[in-house]
């Protein structure tokens, strides 16, 4: 993930008040956000309705790494397996039955190469 510049941000803040701030132009103002980033400054008017909208951007946003807490030590450490990277157990009901699982395997014998029988390829070929 690479990290956005200081006029990213900015812009895509200013982008979603204006953007959100079209909708009901009459509304009460609410008070003002400002945001300093990267020596810039944007201050912006906000409005009932884009404040709302930004609390619910904020809080309805889920990060595609955020897998949940571990059941068992509380850490929002958990990695794609289920494992927490802080404490080393699985998490949950998958996480163990992923763990259960991969203890009882066992590797598959080996499949011998034993060679053809050249007398009943003749024959199968004749």
């Amino acid at each position: 993930m690479s990290l956005p510049v200081p006029d990213d941000v900015l812009a895509a803040v200013q982008d979603f008040v204006a953007r959100i701030d079209a909708l009901d132009p009459g509304a009460p103002p609410l008070g003002d956000l400002t945001i300093c980033l990267g020596g810039r400054e944007s201050r912006l008017a906000l409005r009932a309705p884009v404040a709302w909208a930004l609390v619910e951007a904020l809080r309805g946003y889920h990060d595609p790494r955020d897998r949940g807490r571990c059941g068992h030590c509380g850490s929002p450490r958990l990695d794609d397996n289920f494992l927490c990277r802080d404490c080393g157990r699985p998490d949950g009901l998958f996480g163990q039955l992923l763990a259960e699982r991969a203890a009882r395997h066992a590797e598959p014998a080996a499949i011998s190469a034993t060679p053809v029988d050249e007398s009943r390829q003749a024959q199968a070929e004749g």
